[in-house]
């Protein structure tokens, strides 16, 4: 499977910021001292009265996102995923959460993907952080278009949102001019075999996957879960449904990830054999992207491995 071309997520977030400031006037962005490296030069360039850049205090910016919030702004404030969520949770959790604010909290530089930056800057359990606030919605962009997509969306959705997407160059294969829907999953490619659910930049390793089990007769459904928090579970339930088991694959925590919210799902409604392909409750270090995503199980012969674990376990 080849890919249209490559990009990195956080320039369809800059390109979308942009568009939305030149769009809506109420439009503000935030940023705790990483204006280039989350692509919001742009912005800062076009509307500097409304860019307000913090330094290093990631807790102010939310306070100050809040009290535009407050003001019938769309303050978007961002920082690498690590420092955007553990490093300002009470502020996130009291001031953005419980106070249901339209707060648009953009993390970049998500996952192990950050590589030789090493652990101080890496985070693997934002999503459990973020899905578990009341009120928070919780995406996960798997290319540079759905990035842009999703950044637009978010503007016009009311209420906090998580946004998180990382910094690599990946595969860019989602329709370029889509229409991104908060949680309603994308089902890539129709199987009846077995279910793969995915998010960000696992969702093309997926994809690969069902490429080569095609090759052994083996038909996988491909699912996109762009949002994480509120959970597309008709789609899943459906699909699963169908399968009768299913593989969860992201760049994230097995604890408190997304399979850990399909797994609940099923355990509910469909008890059904999953296996989940993300990193086993330990920290990053340094690396290349490519090298980690091996070193942690997040490549695709992982989860091949995995769709055999889970097809032998398969009840009929």
């Amino acid at each position: 499977m080849t890919p249209i071309n490559f990009k990195d997520t956080r320039s369809g977030f800059g390109e979308a910021l942009l568009q939305l400031g030149t769009e809506n006037p109420d439009v503000f962005a935030l940023c705790a001292d990483l204006t280039g490296s989350l692509k919001m030069d742009a912005f800062h360039k076009e509307f500097p009265e409304r860019f307000i850049q913090t330094g290093i205090a990631e807790a102010n910016m939310i306070g100050i996102a809040a009290g535009l919030a407050l003001s019938e702004k769309i303050p978007f404030c961002g920082s690498f995923a690590a420092f955007v969520t553990g490093r300002v949770y009470d502020q996130i959790r009291m001031v953005v959460a419980y106070s249901n604010l339209n707060v648009k909290i953009i993390a970049s530089h998500a996952g192990i993907t950050v590589g030789e930056d090493g652990a101080t800057h890496q985070i693997m359990e934002d999503i459990g952080l973020m899905k578990m606030l009341p009120n928070m919605t919780v995406i996960n962009t798997c290319d540079f278009n759905q990035t842009k997509a999703a950044t637009i969306a978010i503007a016009k959705h009311i209420g906090p949102v998580y946004l998180r997407f990382g910094r690599p160059i990946v595969p860019n294969f989602t329709p370029e001019n889509q229409i991104f829907e908060i949680g309603k999953a994308n089902v890539l490619k129709e199987g009846r075999d077995i279910t793969f659910i995915a998010t960000g930049h696992l969702v093309w390793h997926a994809l690969e996957t069902a490429e080569q089990l095609q090759e052994q007769g083996i038909d996988a459904e491909v699912i996109n879960i762009h949002t994480i928090k509120p959970l597309d579970e008709e789609a899943v339930l459906q699909s699963i449904r169908k399968t009768k088991c299913v593989v969860t694959a992201e760049e994230h925590l097995r604890n408190g990830g997304l399979g850990d919210s399909i797994a609940q799902l099923l355990a509910r409604k469909c008890p059904t054999p999953i296996e989940m392909v993300a990193v086993n409750d330990q920290f990053g270090e340094t690396g290349t992207p490519a090298q980690l995503m091996i070193k942690y199980g997040l490549d695709t012969s992982t989860i091949v491995n995995a769709s055999q674990n889970v097809l032998s376990r398969k009840i009929i």
